[in-house]
């Protein structure tokens, strides 16, 4: 699983600055190419373990805590570097320490990729709005509670 996940992060590192590139404001809407749709595991969630459970927990807190500066337009350039970091220092943990069965992994990977591409908007590196880049890793953050395994899931709400 590390090799495959570390393969698409590097990928994903390399494509998404090109994407957003070429894609302009509307790049949004292809973060997950190569990834899978995301669907349940024959009508239930997928298995999720300890170490992904406390990363996507790390992840949700920190937007928990971030969203009523964003609402209000108090969260300035330099939070959002901050909770771009949180997320890639979070994914980066998920990656090197989680052990999946193969299909819940390829799942997860689209999870993960708009993971990415929300922090990456957070830092201002793509077409999109810092903003919206916190919007990105909510809706990454609701699919993952959707489709995987994590007792008492609830995604952050601002």
């Amino acid at each position: 699983m590390k090799t495959r996940i570390s393969a698409a992060l590097a990928f994903l590192a390399l494509a998404l600055p090109l994407a957003g590139q070429a894609a302009g404001h509307e790049h949004h809407e292809h973060h997950d190419h190569g990834a899978p749709t995301l669907q349940l595991n024959a009508g239930k969630k997928w298995a999720s373990d300890a170490h992904l459970r406390q990363a996507m927990g790390h992840i949700n807190q920190a937007m928990a805590d971030a969203l009523p500066r964003i609402h209000t337009d108090q969260f300035k350039d330099a939070d959002y570097q901050a909770l771009a970091k949180t997320v890639n220092d979070q994914v980066a943990y998920a990656v090197a320490n989680c052990k999946l069965a193969p299909k819940a992994d390829a799942m997860l990977h689209g999870v993960i990729a708009e993971l990415l591409a929300g922090a990456a908007s957070m830092e201002g590196k793509e077409g999109e709005s810092r903003h919206d880049g916190a919007v990105t890793v909510l809706k990454a953050l609701d699919a993952y509670g959707r489709y995987f395994q994590h007792p008492g899931w609830k995604t952050a709400r601002g």
